[in-house]
């Protein structure tokens, strides 16, 4: 078994009724330079694979998960981020996906990593602003707690604090190898190619929930994001929106 010790861990904006997800759109102004290298853990309570990333209904009444930035490198400014985490955890209204509701959704909370020194939690607030949750609801807090990943076999074991637990495990593709999904039309830089896989075992006690689950959606994979990226990335998906509000325009007339 191998265990690992992590520390403190995407804006989600949809053009409704486009199916194109804007992600990284809505970024503030913060032109602090920064990049992270790491891996990506994600689970949720959807069925595999998670309809979200497709702008499609989640498969129980809400989509309720949560993601984990392992970052292995990095840096935010002058504040190194080497082995530290950053963890985020939410959920949508009931019958809508978490594309469509971005802004209501019922909760966001984060949780950084307790090792981290005041400055490296302020950059791993600010990253997480950058490229997980932010602005998705009114609803949010921030702990900070211990957040650790073992990896036993297959099996990727991650606990937040006392908060909650995902295990999960990728599942192979029919050409072999792990299945593998490219480019989804909610994909950001972080997203943009991620393995597939199914949990054992999800849970969740904060934000006055109480999630226990198994055999639900589990997404496991690797990055290296900057803020150069997600600048373009949010110029890009600007001239989207402007491009279609035109084109609807011109539709009316």
């Amino acid at each position: 078994m191998k265990t690992t010790a992590l520390s403190p861990l995407c804006a989600l904006v949809c053009l409704l009724g486009s199916g194109i997800s804007l992600r990284g759109a809505d970024q503030p102004k913060d032109k602090t330079p920064w990049k992270i290298t790491g891996q990506l853990e994600e689970a949720c309570s959807c069925d595999a694979a998670c309809p979200c990333w497709f702008n499609s209904k989640p498969t129980k009444m809400t989509c309720s998960g949560g993601q984990v930035l392992l970052i292995e490198k990095g840096h935010y400014g002058n504040a190194k981020l080497d082995g530290l985490a950053v963890a985020t955890m939410g959920q949508s209204p009931e019958g809508k996906t978490m594309m469509e509701s971005y802004g209501n959704w019922t909760f966001a909370f984060y949780y950084i990593d307790e090792k981290a020194n005041p400055e490296q939690r302020k950059a791993l607030q600010a990253i997480a602003g950058a490229v997980l949750t932010p602005g998705v609801s009114k609803n949010t807090e921030t702990r900070y707690v211990p957040i650790t990943r073992n990896i036993a076999g297959k099996e990727h074991q991650i606990t937040i604090g006392q908060y909650g637990t995902f295990h999960g495990h990728l599942v192979e593709g029919g050409m072999g190898g792990a299945a593998k999904i490219v480019n989804p039309p909610g994909a950001d830089p972080l997203h943009h190619q991620y393995e597939q896989g199914r949990t054992t075992v999800m849970t969740y006690n904060d934000a006055d929930q109480n999630w226990s689950w198994s055999n639900s959606n589990y997404m496991f994979g690797t990055f290296t994001v900057d803020n150069v990226q997600y600048e373009k990335f949010a110029a890009g998906l600007a001239q989207k929106m402007a491009r279609m509000k035109n084109e609807r325009s011109f539709e009316k007339k």
